[in-house]
């Protein structure tokens, strides 16, 4: 496998990690005003969508060692539920 091969695969194992966090980040703060909350976030928007991603990759890369193959739906059900609870741990979510 070339360097460019193995690049390629890395970003396309990664790529859902880095939407979905972006995509919190960004509705989260959209939807904080439209549901009446005044509590400021817990860290900038690139510090949230960068421990979003780190969350995220760990959960696509121990899918991957643990069920042999990229790209399960079981790997996808707990890469969004652990991003979520890391946005809402973030927030603050439990102080409500």
């Amino acid at each position: 496998m070339t360097a460019y091969l193995l690049v390629n695969h890395l970003l396309n194992l990664l790529a859902p990690a880095a939407l979905i966090a972006l995509l919190l980040v960004v509705l989260a703060r959209l939807f904080s005003g439209f549901f009446g909350s005044n509590r400021p976030f817990a860290h900038v928007w690139y510090a949230q969508a960068a421990i979003n991603f780190i969350v995220g990759s760990g959960v696509l890369v121990a899918g991957l060692v643990l069920l042999g193959h990229d790209g399960k739906m079981l790997t996808y059900v707990v890469l969004v539920v652990a991003m979520a609870a890391s946005q809402w741990l973030q927030l603050g979510g439990w102080k409500r």
